[in-house]
């Protein structure tokens, strides 16, 4: 059967980027607006503050998990009182990836770690969208041992650590990702997911994206009427059903033009369209660009990326 999350994840290529941790003692403040980077926190010991725009803020505990698939402006601070004054101090370097913010001296009243990474695929937009814009987990063990690997390997020099550290990534989006699935999930793919009517269809869409679907034939997928199926998965996956499969198409098609292993033609048949013109007009106007010269660029950034290196 088809793993949809598994899919987008995989898709979405995560690598190692960066991580550090951070101590903080009385009144302290982060600011951050590094849009499109994905960022996750694990709270190590005591408390603080997470507030992200268009959200409510965010009293974070230890064991807490944050994770922010396309990072838009954010702070984090003390649960202490802060101003202005507070973000303006910059992060002091105490060691190799680590930090202090607040007080210098003294016991921290929080340590924290967090980082970032990068989403390889040019796609990561598309289908970051199909995701919640935050994922907050309370004391989940699991997570917080899988960050703790992806540090250890991506400060060590063993043999194939890039592999390991984006098999080790993968695993932590999915986990982390699973692990807030439900209905009180936001609107995004793990809410649709959540609704067993709703995944019968989400999984037929990615197992036959071939497939001329309409919205009454996934609705009959779901055991559900025409309009209630509408409604439903509009509600839940925050887009309408056929601009889902959309996505997931221009997706899936992406990805094999910057294989490079088959015509517009061939792709265009493996992503359900009857005709290769017809496939491009629906290309062109999603992604902003022809099939042909969307291959043509990811060809030469792939190898003024050879000549780099």
């Amino acid at each position: 059967m088809s793993d949809p999350l598994a899919e987008v994840v995989t898709l979405l290529q995560p690598g190692a980027r960066f991580s550090k941790v951070v101590n903080g003692a009385g009144s302290w403040g982060v600011r951050r607006s590094e849009i499109g980077q994905p960022f996750y926190c694990v709270i190590l010991e005591g408390s603080c503050r997470l507030a992200v725009v268009g959200q409510k803020p965010i009293a974070l505990e230890e064991g807490d998990f944050v994770l922010i698939p396309a990072a838009y402006d954010f702070t984090m601070s003390s649960l202490k009182r802060v101003t202005s004054k507070d973000f303006d101090t910059a992060p002091v370097q105490l060691s190799a990836g680590e930090f202090r913010v607040g007080i210098q001296s003294g016991p921290p009243d929080v340590r924290l770690l967090v980082g970032h990474f990068a989403f390889g695929s040019p796609d990561a937009a598309l289908l970051v969208s199909l995701l919640p814009q935050l994922v907050y987990i309370r004391a989940q063990k699991r997570l917080a041992t899988l960050v703790q690997l992806v540090i250890d390997e991506s400060r060590a020099q063993r043999p194939a650590r890039d592999v390991v550290l984006a098999r080790l990534l993968e695993i932590m989006m999915i986990e982390a990702l699973r692990s807030t699935a439900g209905a009180a999930a936001p609107p995004g793919l793990l809410r649709g997911l959540a609704d067993e009517r709703l995944a019968l269809a989400i999984r037929r869409m990615h197992e036959s994206p071939t497939q001329p679907w309409t919205v009454a034939q996934l609705a009959k997928e779901a055991a559900l009427s025409r309009s209630a199926f509408f409604e439903r998965f509009s509600r839940a996956v925050g887009v309408a059903p056929i601009e889902y499969l959309l996505a997931w198409r221009m997706a899936m098609a992406r990805q094999l033009l910057r294989r490079n292993e088959c015509s517009v033609a061939e792709v265009a048949q493996r992503v359900g369209y009857s005709s290769g013109s017809t496939f491009s007009v629906a290309f062109t106007r999603h992604v902003g660009m022809s099939p042909t010269r969307y291959a043509q660029e990811q060809m030469r950034s792939a190898n003024a990326a050879m000549d780099v290196v």
